[in-house]
């Protein structure tokens, strides 16, 4: 994977990390280290997803695994 240029930006107790050069890449942590971990999966789930006309993904998602 080449390089991309994130930001990281502390909203209260936690810290939001995006990225502008994917659309749709964005996601939080308690701390830095685990925002970029979140960070890298959203962008590893968005390119799984990804076909000849861009980004498209269509998933079903544990509302209550990712609320826990």
């Amino acid at each position: 994977m080449e390089k991309i240029k994130a930001t990281f930006v502390k909203d209260g107790k936690w810290w939001v990390a995006y990225t502008d050069d994917i659309p749709g890449a964005m996601t939080q942590g308690k701390t830095i280290e685990e925002a970029e971990k979140n960070l890298l999966e959203v962008i590893k789930e968005l390119e799984d997803c990804k076909n000849i006309s861009g980004i498209v993904c269509e998933k079903f998602i544990d509302l209550k695994k990712a609320l826990a």
